[in-house]
Formats: structure tokens, sequence, C-alpha cells
């Protein structure tokens, strides 16, 4: 929620262009509309734009000279693909029909901004048919476009649990409840939720990331801090998180005499792409490279915003390979790409506009 550099760099490429654009949705969101004037369907490009508090070590000429920032994730290559396909497609708007709508995202890593962008009234004024984005992909080879029909990216939620005990004398348990002992026995009642109370058939993960308890060796703490996260393809799994957890908490803690609190935030819903625009984004890769270059990609257990778009209104989410052992991995400090994939992004994005919203 801190684009403010980069959303008006953005707004400024696009209003070049011709195109209508609206600014400070939801805080740093733009929202740009190439109008053909005739009538026809309405295609929405989403692209995110935020980066991650990470310290950049690429070494790089082009390197953040924001201290603790980069873009380890993409999401600049995300927002250079859908001003390309804007330049693109606006030099050849007689052309089109319908209207294509560029939406640019703040907030994608957290805490989510298409959300408040669709409050904001993004999917309406043209009213959205479809929707689409990309994101680069190091599980998959360079230059491989990965499709998938239906769930592509889970639900995600995180929790943050405060066991309240007693501290004192490591000498004398006995007058102590001891917060550590409780967040351990809470630790791994979590860790048998999946495989004792989710079915087998139904892939779910919860993790407790962070364990914070004591200070020195001779004194049992008083508190304990724990956080994690969950992650399931299925929405009502999704919905059960919190009540499991609260269960499970809540029974250690008594049967051990201590107190909790338990902080539990639902966040990005599962991500599905639609049947029939996973067909059509298939029939677009393949006017761009060979059939042996279009794979399904594997679920992840990540998530993404685009979800909420794609709840509202038809769509297809695509993943982009960079693969290459010489690049680190996603959310990495040394985080980079080989920049060919721009150019196979714009000649994507703009074969399945065409597909769309091409005159016939």
């Amino acid at each position: 929620m801190a684009e403010y550099q980069t959303s008006a760099y953005v707004a400024k490429q696009l209003t070049t262009l011709g195109l209508e654009v609206c600014t400070d949705i939801a805080g740093t969101g733009i929202k740009a509309v190439l109008h053909t004037g005739r009538p026809g369907p309405t295609l929405m490009y989403r692209a995110d734009m935020d980066g991650l508090p990470v310290q950049e070590q690429t070494g790089l000429a082009w390197a953040s000279t924001h201290p603790g920032m980069m873009h380890a994730c993409g999401h600049d290559a995300h927002m250079a693909m859908a001003l390309g396909t804007a330049t693109l497609l606006s030099s050849i708007s007689d052309h089109l029909l319908g209207n294509m709508v560029f939406v640019f995202q703040p907030a994608e890593e957290g805490p989510g901004g298409a959300q408040p962008m669709i409050r904001a009234g993004v999917l309406d004024d043209p009213e959205v048919d479809e929707a689409f984005a990309f994101h680069l992909w190091p599980d998959l080879p360079l230059g491989v476009i990965g499709i998938r029909s239906g769930p592509l990216m889970a639900a995600m939620s995180r929790f943050q649990i405060t066991i309240l005990g007693r501290g004192g004398h490591a000498a004398m348990p006995h007058l102590c409840v001891d917060a550590l002992d409780v967040g351990v026995q809470v630790v791994n009642a979590l860790q048998r939720m999946v495989s004792r109370q989710i079915s087998p058939l139904q892939p779910a993960v919860l993790t407790v990331a962070s364990f914070q308890a004591g200070s020195t060796f001779n004194v049992i703490p008083d508190q304990a801090q724990l956080a994690g996260t969950t992650r399931t393809f299925d929405r009502e799994t999704w919905a059960s998180w919190a009540g499991r957890i609260e269960q499970i908490v809540s029974g250690v803690c008594n049967s051990m005499g201590a107190e909790y609190k338990l902080d539990f935030t639902s966040g990005f819903s599962p991500l599905v792409n639609d049947s029939g625009v996973a067909e059509r984004m298939f029939r677009a890769a393949e006017n761009v490279v060979p059939p042996e270059q279009i794979q399904a990609p594997e679920q992840t257990m990540g998530g993404e915003d685009m979800s909420f778009f794609l709840e509202k209104v038809p769509g297809c989410y695509v993943f982009l390979g960079i693969q290459d052992s010489r690049k680190a991995a996603l959310h990495s400090p040394c985080f980079d790409f080989d920049e060919s994939i721009l150019s196979q992004g714009v000649e994507l994005a703009s074969n399945y506009a065409f597909q769309i919203l091409g005159r016939k």
C-alpha cells in the first residue's frame, strides 16, 4: 500500500497511450480503460505492483535503491508486460471491439489489494466479462507457459497464538504454569490436525513457523508466542480452520492450567481458473509457443489474491516459466529472471485479447 512512485510512473505511461486512467484506487491502485467505441465484451488484465521487505543482493546495475525493499517476486515483470500489452493493443485499437481494462493492483503480498479494488468498483463501468493475469514461475522451464483449469493456488490463512502461563524458577516447576511446555503441546496437537481431522483425499497444510518463549536458562517463561499459516484448496476446510485451531488450543491450555489469546486471519481464497477461459488461453498460447511448451503446472499451496477477481468473473491465472539454474527462487534476495519472458508475456496477452476482442 506504499507503491506511490511506481503508481505515478505507471499512470504516466498509460496516460501517454491515450487510455482513460483512474488513479488512487484503494490507495495506489490504477484502472486504465482502452475504449474502442464499438459494442463488445470487456476484458481485464491485472498486474500486481508491490515489492517485498527484502534487502536485494543481486549486485545488478538495476538493483533496488530502497534499503530493505526489492522486487523479489517478479511484479516488476508483471507491470512491464501489462504496459507492453497496453501499448500494442492501443496501436491496433481500430481492429478491436468492446473494452480492454488494465488494473495495476497494490499489496498482493499482503494485506491484499484485490478486495479493496473490487469494492471500489474496478469490475464495473464498463462491466468486466473476463479477467486474466500472469506470474513468473521458477518451477517451470524458461519459455514454458503453464495453464491449468480448476483450482491452481490454495486458500491461505494466518494465526498467532499467545500462551499465558505463570513463570518462575526453573528449579520449582511445580509452582509454575510453563508457557513453553504448553506451547510445545499446542504445536504437537496442531500438527496432528491435518493427519487426523482432514480427509487424506483433500490436500491441506498447517505450519507453525514461529515459536518464541523464554530468555534464559533458569527461568520458566510466563508467555509463549506462536505463529503459523494454513493452506487448502477446499472452501469448507478453509472456513473450518479457525474453529478447529481454537478447539485444540483451548483444550490443551485448559488441561494444563494456562490461558491463551488467538488471533486468526482468513487470507486469500482459493484461486480457481475457469475451464472455458483456460481453454481460450491455451489456444492463444498455441500461437506463441510450440505445443510442447504449454503445460498444466502442478497446483501450489501458495496464495494469490487474484482469486478474489476470479470469484466475481470467469478468468485464468497463468504461470510463465523462468527456470534457470543461475537464478534464485521467488522471494529470494538474489531473485532475477531472463527478460526474454517479457516479450513472450506481451505476445500471449495480446493474442488472448485479440481472440476475445478482435473484429471478425
